[in-house]
């Protein structure tokens, strides 16, 4: 059986990854916000 030790570092560890994975989707998006092109958004506000 496992100790409640083990078992709080095993959920320590589920809510560090997903926090990463959130962090880092977020991080992604708004590189490729940075990425696209000026022109291309200035033509999305026009429409």
């Amino acid at each position: 059986m496992a100790s409640i030790k083990d078992i709080g570092r095993f959920f320590i560890f589920i809510v560090v990854g997903l926090g990463t994975i959130i962090v880092g989707s977020f991080m992604i998006r708004g590189t490729m916000h940075m990425w696209d092109n000026p022109e291309k958004t200035d033509d999305e506000k026009k429409d």
